[in-house]
């Protein structure tokens, strides 16, 4: 193991104790990370490299009786389901056996929407089946000139929610879009608000409140939490835009950003029907390491966002090196499927160098199961986009944000999956 200095980080190897090097650029921008401190634990946020302890990560590639992990069916028929049910239970939390389905129907079309060039449709999934259920409001604009079925990209976006509305595009600047569509592929949108309140006190809302019993206040220990509810809702819309004729249903990828960047890395893992995703600035609790004390920590997101996890998700509170996972293993749940991760160089809060150390510690299950990882474990320069593998990496120059040039390394790269899936199709055929 290398102790490295500036922006080399050690290469990380499962079950091998992690020695922090200096973070030169890191330090620089130490004044662009909040300092907070947890009640339960008096952890006040670190953003200095010295003081990040040494740490071993769980292998992802051994079995929970102690077994290696030595091929892709064992991977898949028995570790993969393994670390599935952890984070199912002591993280994000499970989704219930009893949630509503459901049942999705075009509300409105527009033929000539953004002044010609797609085709916008309106579809709500409405959940279970009371008159003042939760609407899905889903926002689909497809391009007018598309001669057959067409990638997706599907964006999870703040809003939503009060009223039944979801976030309104139609004439309104939205680069994203406008580059997805000039690409030749359709644009999908649903307010995270439409499934799940993003606020505390609200378990008896949405679609988890529909799972309640009458005289129970909040789910169980081991059931979900909004990130959870949140992520069956992308599933849901994944479910529908199978059936949308003008979709290619083996070309639908995800993004999302912040705790939505956590949401759709969540949905990934779970649903394999997910071709790529874009998981944009996730921090703890989503691509960034557990055990690597900075910015902000489990003992932050216990405290602060408790109605986002699982129940059990507070035992770990001051327990990082105790817990039965970290997040290398959440990312090796997507393999061996494309995932783009980002950072910004002003959003240290969320820990960029611990996702970039997360995606090179998930390499060796890419690779078991016959996939690419980042190949590198070097951080890159900033602004270098990742992107040769399965695993895709940017640290952008900026804060906790989605510029436009991060979206377009994203659709570089998801775009070449995309290519090889239909390829894959079509000589199926």
């Amino acid at each position: 193991m290398r102790r490295l200095t500036c922006l080399a980080v050690a290469v990380l190897l499962p079950g091998v104790a992690i020695l922090a090097g200096v973070d030169a650029a890191a330090q620089g921008e130490v004044a662009k990370g909040p300092v907070r401190k947890a009640k339960k634990t008096g952890h006040v946020s670190n953003y200095d490299e010295a003081k990040v302890k040494p740490y071993t990560l769980p292998d992802p590639l051994k079995l929970a009786d102690g077994q290696p992990v030595r091929d892709a069916a064992t991977w898949f028929d028995k570790r993969r389901p393994e670390i599935l049910k952890l984070y199912q239970t002591e993280i994000f939390g499970r989704v219930p056996g009893n949630v509503p389905k459901v049942t999705w129907e075009i509300a409105a079309t527009e033929p000539k929407a953004l002044d010609g060039p797609a085709v916008l449709k309106k579809v709500v999934g409405r959940v279970g089946d009371k008159a003042d259920g939760p609407r899905l409001n889903l926002t689909l604009y497809v391009p007018a000139k598309a001669a057959g079925p067409v990638p997706v990209i599907l964006t999870l976006t703040f809003g939503g929610g009060a009223g039944g509305k979801g976030p309104k595009f139609a004439g309104k600047a939205n680069p994203a879009r406008d580059e997805i569509l000039g690409r030749g592929w359709a644009f999908a949108t649903l307010g995270y608000g439409d499934i799940q309140p993003d606020r505390p006190n609200t378990f008896h809302q949405g679609v988890i409140g529909l799972t309640l019993a009458p005289d129970q206040a909040k789910p169980a220990a081991d059931e979900w939490g909004s990130v959870s509810a949140w992520a069956w809702g992308v599933s849901r819309v994944v479910d529908y835009l199978e059936t949308d004729k003008a979709i290619d249903a083996k070309c639908i990828g995800i993004q999302g950003h912040s705790r939505l960047g956590r949401t759709v890395l969540w949905a990934a893992a779970q649903d394999t029907r997910i071709a790529a995703t874009f998981a944009s600035c996730s921090g703890c609790t989503g691509a960034a390491l557990f055990r690597r004390d900075w910015g902000e920590t489990v003992d932050d997101m216990a405290q602060n966002f408790p109605y986002q996890l699982a129940g059990n998700y507070q035992k770990w509170v001051g327990r990082w090196n105790d817990m039965p996972v970290d997040n290398h293993m959440l990312i090796a749940l997507v393999a061996p499927r494309a995932l783009f991760c980002s950072g910004g160089t002003g959003d240290q809060w969320a820990d960029p160098k611990g996702q970039f150390l997360a995606l090179v510690a998930a390499g060796p299950v890419y690779q078991l199961v016959g996939a690419k990882g980042l190949g590198v474990t070097d951080l890159p320069p900033r602004d270098r986009a990742v992107i040769d593998g399965d695993l895709g990496w940017i640290y952008h120059t900026g804060g906790h944000t989605t510029p436009l040039s991060d979206w377009r390394h994203f659709l570089d790269f998801a775009g070449r999956h995309f290519k090889a899936a239909r390829a894959a199709k079509k000589q199926s055929r």
